[in-house]
């Protein structure tokens, strides 16, 4: 799916894709935060005295903790405090937070936020950069070995399933020709969508079926990958088969309590302010950017700066935006049966956490 929910991502990685628009969510995460804090530090001096709950073993070696889980849930409070429970680091799973200065809107933790647990995969692209996941898996299993190698706990934590996905399970992204692409590229905008959605049919039924007629760019990234390889385009995600050993944590909370944080977090986002920051991204060329453009709260900020929406209508729209996106990561990741789900306004939640975890994880 898409960074604004429209679709999934290109075959080769490219292009928007699945990313909540905003990651780990600081306003909202800090109501908890000092509450997981306290608990991680109980849980940790339990292990230290010999009196961890009955039944807990260290996590297994080689095994990656998903923490994931819809947009303002509590994923990143839970991170830090498994992370200090278990000597682990995290690994973020959150396309938007991949970008640089993209910090109020996608609630980036801060250093001091991160409590001196090492985060991996921060501002590691430009605005202007389209996002990949087939070089977000490279760089996430190299920093995954990494942290394998080195006897520590990594924490794949995010709210992008198929990020998440393309790391934990065996992916392969298709290569790409840029002057196939191009030639493409320009029939689209010759043609139209509805024309070469026809090709498409015509040599793929199957791919045609799962793409919408106007969705050019995935289109063409059909005929490309069937003219390259000679083989169907795959646009349904492939059955899952584990690329690493791993357990997955999911948070979530009651519909109303999570529509009222999120509305919490978009008002902390414009009292921080996120109207600044993205002018100054837009001088870095947002708006261009074919990803980081569509980020929830900076899409609707750039559009009141271009005067398409006044500054209240962009305020209520990226409300209404987060809500709707929010019921489509559940729908992603409720279909994943192997994500054990935990209601994250409980007071043992690190501790339900951590006896999901120890017995498979390191």
């Amino acid at each position: 799916m898409s960074a604004d929910g429209s679709g999934p991502v290109d075959a080769d990685g490219s292009g928007p894709v699945d990313a909540d628009g905003s990651g780990p969510v600081g306003a909202a995460d800090a109501v908890d935060g000092a509450r997981l804090a306290a608990d991680a530090a109980a849980d940790a001096a339990g292990l230290a005295a010999g009196t961890a709950p009955a039944g807990d073993v260290p996590p297994a070696a080689g095994t990656v903790v998903g923490v994931v889980g819809p947009t303002a849930a509590g994923k990143s409070a839970l991170s830090i405090a498994l992370a200090h429970a278990l000597d682990g680091e995290v690994v973020n799973a959150d396309s938007m937070q991949l970008y640089r200065g993209m910090d109020i809107g996608t609630a980036k933790l801060t250093i001091g936020e991160r409590a001196g647990v090492p985060h991996h995969l921060l501002d590691i692209w430009p605005v202007t950069e389209p996002a990949s996941v087939a070089e977000y898996q490279r760089l996430a299993r190299a920093a995954i070995d990494d942290i394998l190698a080195r006897g520590r706990v990594p924490l794949l934590v995010g709210g992008s399933g198929l990020y998440l996905r393309a790391v934990l399970e065996r992916f392969e992204f298709p290569g790409t020709d840029p002057v196939l692409r191009q030639r493409l590229e320009a029939e689209l905008a010759e043609a139209g969508p509805a024309a070469l959605h026809e090709r498409l049919r015509a040599v793929d039924p199957d791919a045609a079926a799962n793409i919408l007629p106007g969705n050019g760019r995935r289109i063409v990234r059909a005929l490309e990958v069937v003219e390259l390889t000679g083989a169907p385009f795959a646009a349904a995600l492939p059955d899952p088969s584990p690329y690493y050993r791993s357990v997955q944590v999911g948070v979530d909370l009651d519909t109303t309590q999570l529509d009222e944080r999120i509305a919490l977090r978009v008002d902390r986002m414009w009292a921080d302010g996120l109207v600044a920051e993205t002018r100054v991204l837009a001088d870095q060329g947002l708006a261009a950017g074919r990803t980081a453009s569509r980020a929830l709260g900076y899409q609707q900020v750039l559009r009141f700066l271009a005067g398409e929406l006044t500054e209240s209508e962009a305020y209520q729209e990226t409300i209404r935006a987060t809500r709707r996106f929010v019921r489509r990561q559940r729908s992603w990741f409720r279909r994943d049966p192997r994500i054990t789900w935990l209601d994250s306004t409980g007071a043992g939640l690190v501790a339900e956490a951590l006896r999901v975890v120890r017995p498979t994880a390191r």
